[in-house]
């Protein structure tokens, strides 16, 4: 032990050998990697939960695009409603659980559907949807057209018409975009 000149005392050091400052500053290494890993890690998840979510299809109303149990990453941020785009609609007052859509026409556009030809119209244009299976069946419970979508709102339909409770129905009609979740973007 060493004293100084003020009476502390210090211990000795001891050297460190050329072997042990190359174990310690490997280890060093290995943990300033590893802390760089977890926060990485952190920030992806904190930066994936808020841009995104994965939800999955429960039925065939998007059949054959989306099929039933499939999963969908969904992107939620500053979306912005399009026709064409499909959209995760969560539960509101009018929709008792969670669905997945294609979106037809958007607010102040006008809704036309010709089930004795299969086709739907938007501002008197025939949209082209090779993705539709069927349309053959009218609800009774459906609204009646020409329907002008209000504002704030979209007209959303799937793809598999004759199965899908969406905007057609009185129950259901124009969904508020307040209620979309997000657009889908990509499925597994």
């Amino acid at each position: 032990m060493k004293v100084n000149s003020k009476g502390y005392i210090f211990p000795e050091s001891e050297k460190k050998t050329e072997k042990d400052e190359i174990q310690e500053t490997a280890w060093v290494s290995v943990f300033n990697c590893l802390t760089v890993v977890v926060c990485l890690l952190i920030a992806v998840s904190v930066v994936f939960s808020m841009f995104f979510k994965v939800v999955q299809v429960d039925g065939v109303s998007m059949a054959p695009t989306l099929n039933d149990n499939e999963s969908l990453l969904v992107y939620t941020m500053n979306y912005t409603p399009e026709a064409g785009d499909i959209v995760v609609i969560g539960e509101s007052c009018k929709i008792r659980e969670a669905m997945v859509k294609r979106i037809i026409a958007t607010q102040d556009q006008t809704v036309s559907v010709d089930y004795e030809s299969g086709k739907v119209f938007v501002d008197g244009v025939e949209l082209n949807e090779n993705y539709v299976t069927s349309m053959t069946k009218p609800d009774e419970n459906e609204i009646k057209y020409p329907y002008t979508v209000p504002s704030g709102c979209v007209f959303v339909m799937g793809d598999n018409r004759d199965e899908s409770g969406d905007s057609r129905s009185k129950s259901i009609r124009a969904v508020d975009v307040k209620h979309i979740v997000g657009k889908v973007l990509d499925r597994s």
